[in-house]
């Protein structure tokens, strides 16, 4: 089990913009001008976004921005699965795996703000088990574990130690 990691590479940000144009054509959906920009402006990014962040990036480069127009883009991305909400942020995150249903395990660092996506087809069936065994019919299930990624907690790690 490893954390899928996104990076915020021009490639990396124009790979996910090319997949997620295929899948929505693929699916017979639009993925406007405006989608596909708030797409583009969250995938660039290793930290969760909120919608007034991405309103206020917007306005720098369309003054026709405003708030309905970009949760309308975040509700169709959502939809689509091209992104996640970070509930515990109020945020949004792009996701790696858009063409596979899959719940959200989101690892957020509470140091640096990276939010890496933790895809595990095993950890995603064992959750649906147990929720199954309660008579709970789930509609979605999202994970957010808080903590220090690795690049946070090797650097907390190397203040606390002793020097030789």
């Amino acid at each position: 089990m490893s954390p899928s990691h996104r990076h915020a590479t021009a490639p990396a940000a124009q790979d996910a913009l090319i997949h997620a144009e295929r899948l929505c054509a693929a699916r017979g959906v639009r993925l406007t001008p405006l989608r596909r920009r708030v797409l583009e402006l969250v995938q660039s990014r290793t930290e969760a976004v909120k919608a007034y962040d991405l309103l206020a990036q917007l306005s720098t480069e369309d003054h026709a921005a405003k708030p309905p127009t970009v949760y309308r883009a975040l509700d169709f991305l959502l939809e689509q699965g091209l992104i996640h909400r970070v509930d515990s942020l109020n945020a949004f995150v792009g996701c790696n795996h858009p063409d596979q249903p899959h719940a959200a395990h989101l690892l957020l660092c509470e140091r640096c703000g990276r939010v890496q996506e933790l895809h595990d087809a095993s950890m995603d069936a064992v959750i649906h088990q147990a929720v199954a065994a309660t008579g709970f019919v789930a509609r979605h299930a999202r994970l957010e574990v808080q903590g220090l990624c690795a690049a946070c907690a090797a650097a907390a790690n190397e203040r606390l130690s002793p020097q030789a």
